[in-house]
């Protein structure tokens, strides 16, 4: 997926455990590992704003877009 979550990046930087965070933001630690893992296939914007809060940073401290490379092209063959 060419999203990527740096959660575990500003929970380190906090000082706070998946745990806390969870509770901070009213999601269970579950749910908060499968955004953390990158295997979230969305993300509502008020959790996103919850997890903001609850880490003082922006979204973009949190998600970054990846790109996926794409293969080269076939060569073409002339006849």
């Amino acid at each position: 997926m060419p999203i990527a979550v740096d959660i575990d990046v500003m929970l380190a930087r906090r000082k706070m455990s998946v745990g806390e965070l969870a509770e901070r933001v009213g999601i269970t630690p579950a749910n908060l590992a499968v955004l953390k893992n990158g295997r979230a296939k969305a993300v509502r914007f008020a959790t996103l704003a919850a997890l903001c809060e609850a880490l003082d940073c922006q979204p973009g401290d949190l998600l970054r877009f990846v790109p996926e490379e794409t293969p080269a092209p076939a060569p073409v063959r002339s006849p």
